[in-house]
Parts: C-alpha cells; structure tokens; sequence
C-alpha cells in the first residue's frame, strides 16, 4: 500500500533530529575546547551514526546539506587530530596548540551549522 507521508511533518522530524545531532556534537566540541570538560566521544559516535543512517531521508531537501556537513565535520577533525597525535608524543607544545586550533574550527563547524539549521538554510557544499 502508498503510505501518504506528510512532507512538512517529515521536514520537521529532520529538523527536530538535525538540533539534536547538533547538539550532541555542540557538548562535544565545548568539551575538546575548554580544559577540564571532556565530553564522552560516544556522544560524538552516537550523532555521527544518527546522520549517517537518516542522511537518505533527508535526500532531495535543504536538509541534506546538514547531514553532509556535520558528517564531514566529524571525519576532518578526527583526521586531523590523528595527523597530529605524534605532535603530542615528540612536543607537548605544538600539539596543545594544534588541538586547540582543530578544537576551534570544529566548534564554530557546529554553531555555523546549527545557526543555519534554525534559520531553515542550506549549508554550503
């Protein structure tokens, strides 16, 4: 049988779960900038799996574009912060910094995204 499927509730279940995703990573990357607060990484996994499954549902709407980007933002930061893990074991210093640096940008990635997201706009590609 056709299921007819109501487009404005499926927008806004996508929305509903696109700030929830957003926020899950919004706690994890405050908790990589300021010391002392580390969120748990399965907060990070659990965000990055809801996206990665519901990502088709999203296909063919502005939504789309949310998905792709925190996606994206995840596997970035955790590539860079692998490319500058031996920073740490060879000088504590320039690996600090280079976390910190990574840290930043994911955390203005997810308020970038998040802003977007409230105000019903696509993310660039």
């Amino acid at each position: 049988m056709n299921e007819i499927i109501d487009i404005d509730d499926r927008a806004r279940s996508l929305k509903s779960l696109g700030h929830v995703s957003y926020l899950l990573h919004l706690v994890v990357a405050i908790g990589a900038v300021l010391p002392g607060v580390q969120a748990s990484i399965a907060l990070l996994l659990v965000a990055f799996v809801l996206d990665l499954v519901k990502r088709e549902d999203a296909q063919g709407t502005w939504q789309e574009s949310h998905f792709g980007w925190r996606i994206r933002s995840v596997l970035w930061a955790g590539g860079l912060y692998i490319a500058t893990l031996p920073l740490w074991f060879f000088f504590i210093v320039p690996g600090w910094i280079a976390w910190s640096i990574i840290s930043i940008w994911f955390l203005y990635r997810i308020v970038r995204g998040w802003v977007n997201l409230s105000n019903n706009a696509a993310m660039p590609i």
